[in-house]
């Protein structure tokens, strides 16, 4: 089977944050308390302007921009999301479009829960290996939803990474890729609602750490590899403790999971989550680093990844993503509100 990999990657963050705290205070909880509970510390928010097409385009561009790929060789384009902002209408169009891709390709929206982006990934690799297209585009964003008060509003947040799939020019080969599926109804919203319910408690064993932990085994047995072999992991990212939980029970060290734990200071970005990790990963990664990278969505199923850096890597435009980390501008909570549409 022909070589298939990362020839490019982008990453955006909203420059707006709020902290746990703040939201705590506003609903008369210990923010303290909260923080610890969860993991997280603060989240980003989308601009008054920033949707998941907006998000989307700008990790394409930086995708682009830094791999030095023509647009016009891009065959697809994917973009996985739980809020993208028509009902009818696609947001891959967009970013299409933005990036001036060739219009000789196909474009689709894909919708997942929170892994939507990875499965993007995998159409696209699929693509590339029969040969149908030499480039494809796979971004996963989000500007994710919550309830007012609800547990799940202290770490809903907004972003996103787009990945360009390719069979040369790579800075990171992936050697595999698995998934594990099942009918597990742990978070939904339905049409026309504004915010998503959840199983609370029964959205973390039965959902997460089964389909995580699964899929991890299953790449593990494929590849015939044991934790101590990678140098990084990946986990979705739903609050900071469970990504740290699945790699306990796998047998991975902390040390492993922490360059691509970002939720304990942007929070959860959903279909951003892995995609976004696996980008803070690649920005630090050195050739011939070995990566495993596990996605969750809810309803619910797990996408694995086996990578393994290129020398490519060492000439890529890489640390956008902690330049942003590391420049943003606090909202107090009715700011906050303004920004998600609330407050009209």
């Amino acid at each position: 089977m022909a070589t298939v990999g990362i020839a490019g990657y982008g990453a955006y963050v909203p420059k707006y944050r709020i902290k746990a705290d703040e939201v705590a205070r506003v609903w008369g909880k210990k923010g303290e308390a909260v923080s610890a509970g969860l993991m997280v510390y603060e989240k980003s928010v989308p601009a008054i302007d920033e949707d998941t097409a907006t998000i989307s385009v700008e990790a394409a561009r930086r995708a682009v921009r830094s791999s030095g790929i023509n647009p016009v060789d891009i065959g697809a384009v994917y973009v996985g999301s739980e809020s993208h902002p028509y009902a009818v209408k696609p947001t891959a169009t967009i970013v299409a479009e933005a990036i001036r891709a060739t219009p000789d390709m196909t474009a689709a929206d894909y919708e997942f829960a929170c892994k939507a982006g990875t499965a993007a990934i995998q159409t696209c690799m699929a693509l590339v290996k029969s040969g149908m297209i030499t480039y494809g585009l796979a971004v996963g964003a989000d500007v994710s939803q919550a309830a007012p008060g609800d547990a799940l509003e202290y770490a809903a947040s907004a972003g996103g990474a787009a990945f360009i799939l390719g069979g040369d020019h790579l800075i990171a080969e992936i050697n595999h890729t698995v998934s594990f599926t099942t009918d597990t109804p742990d978070f939904w919203r339905r049409e026309g609602e504004p915010y998503p319910g959840h199983g609370e408690r029964f959205t973390g064993e039965p959902a997460y750490f089964r389909h995580v932990v699964s899929a991890t085994k299953k790449m593990l047995e494929a590849m015939d590899t044991r934790p101590g072999d990678y140098d990084y992991v990946v986990f979705h990212q739903p609050n900071g403790k469970f990504p740290l939980r699945a790699a306990k029970k796998l047998g991975f060290t902390k040390e492993q999971v922490q360059e691509g734990l970002l939720c304990p200071v942007i929070g959860n970005t959903y279909s951003g989550s892995t995609p976004l990790g696996l980008s803070a990963v690649l920005d630090v990664a050195q050739p011939g680093d070995r990566i495993l990278a596990t996605s969750y969505g809810s309803g619910a199923g797990s996408d694995s990844f086996d990578l393994t850096v290129t020398e490519g890597i060492a000439d890529y435009p890489r640390n956008h993503l902690r330049r942003m980390l590391e420049n943003k501008v606090y909202l107090d909570y009715a700011l906050y509100m303004k920004h998600r549409g609330a407050l009209k």
